[in-house]
């Protein structure tokens, strides 16, 4: 990946020698167009070279954290999937992993391997959005327009398997809600086949473009040193060289059963980020495919939930039929579900990295706290220091390659 060191204007001091250098103040957001959400950078600059920047955030604050103290554990889902838009689904199973695992639910493979799949189609979209977004802010539109409509087709996918689309509230404590249908399977197997040569062709157009190469190689570079201390995790922190993976370092949902490798950069510059999500993005599409052939292997082709009456709604013509089934799905709708005391960490390798689920339960019908580890939040902090001594222009670059989505900067 790239090499090289910092340009001279990022050891640059700025000295105010007798009012012979003036300063300028510029509100970078909340919404100008180049900050991809709702979160301002005040940056101080000397001409186009930025001597600070301050953060504000919480323009979209929604509280979701104690809104979760005050609803039953299964309507916690579509708070989660408003947190990271672009890969919801990874949220919506994360969260559901967590309450499994304080209350010890063991899900069969089949549906593990079908969180797989729609993980990492989440995973793909995710990094479609960044990538063809940092191509957009690097002046090149033609990627943005051609691929971004394969972000389309998973979430067909998304609409097929749950009914919606960015927003999607999919599967259920204990597995999905209802089993794929084939239409759901068929357009799998399109993208598996489709999206190949479309993912070479837009890298064809960037990967040895020499006008993207001089924009993102040593643009808000970010030592692997200093990407720990912050706490960076994900595509930020591989791209500085530390190769650390929830999926590896901590499995979860059979995530061992796979051959995959953990793409990482050199120097942590805007090029290394590019570079990482463009080979996670093929290294998903393996997953998927090795999902796919074990699903096939199987002779269960009908299981998509544990047998976990407390959690699952039973059909609706046992509801009217049989009490027992009424009884379940009272509990169920109305939150009285019960739920063992504890506290358990659960986090899953989100778009952005680590997605953590702390929870603390005391047995009653709601969480009694709920800490959400949302990896836009700590890689964010790192902006100033990774923005200081470089040009206004390679800021917005810095901003799109970290991804930051304000939804889940702020939750």
């Amino acid at each position: 990946m790239s090499e090289g060191t910092k340009p001279d204007y990022w050891q640059r001091d700025v000295v105010d020698a007798g009012g012979l250098n003036e300063l300028t103040t510029l509100n970078l957001g909340p919404t100008h167009p180049a900050t991809h959400g709702i979160f301002q950078n005040v940056l101080t600059l000397d001409g186009e070279i930025i001597v600070s920047a301050e953060q504000t955030i919480g323009y979209i604050h929604r509280a979701f954290e104690k809104i979760a103290e005050r609803r039953p554990f299964y309507q916690i889902t579509t708070l989660t999937d408003r947190m990271n838009y672009c890969s919801a689904p990874i949220n919506n199973m994360g969260w559901h992993m967590t309450v499994e695992k304080l209350c010890g639910i063991e899900l069969p493979k089949r549906v593990e391997y079908m969180r797989v799949i729609v993980m990492e189609l989440a995973r793909i979209a995710d990094h479609i959005i960044c990538n063809t977004i940092i191509g957009q802010d690097a002046g090149a539109t033609t990627p943005f327009l051609y691929v971004y409509q394969w972000r389309e087709k998973i979430y067909e996918v998304y609409e097929e398997v749950c009914g919606a689309r960015l927003t999607t509230n999919m599967g259920r404590i204990g597995g999905f809600e209802r089993n794929f249908s084939d239409l759901a399977w068929q357009r799998i197997r399109a993208i598996l086949k489709e999206f190949p040569p479309v993912l070479k062709e837009f890298e064809k157009l960037l990967v040895r473009n020499r006008i993207f190469m001089d924009r993102t190689i040593n643009c808000g570079p970010f030592p692997a040193d200093r990407a720990l201390q912050y706490g960076c995790t994900g595509p930020n922190l591989r791209a500085s060289g530390v190769d650390y993976d929830v999926r590896v370092a901590d499995p979860y949902s059979s995530y061992s059963d796979f051959d995959f490798l953990v793409p990482v950069g050199q120097n942590g510059d805007v090029y290394d980020r590019f570079m990482v999500r463009q080979q996670e993005m093929w290294e998903s599409l393996s997953i998927i495919r090795q999902a796919m052939e074990k699903l096939d292997k199987m002779a269960d082709k009908t299981t998509f939930r544990a047998d976990v009456p407390d959690w699952v709604l039973p059909p609706k013509e046992e509801v009217y039929n049989q009490m027992e089934a009424l009884i379940y799905h009272f509990k169920i709708v109305m939150g009285e579900t019960e739920v063992p005391r504890g506290e358990v960490y659960h986090c899953v390798e989100g778009g952005n990295g680590e997605l953590g689920f702390y929870l603390v339960s005391d047995g009653g019908r709601t969480p009694f706290r709920l800490h959400l580890r949302r990896p836009c939040f700590i890689y964010y902090q790192a902006f100033p220091e990774i923005a200081k001594g470089g040009l206004l222009s390679d800021a917005i670059l810095t901003m799109s390659s970290m991804n930051v989505i304000a939804g889940e900067l702020d939750a």
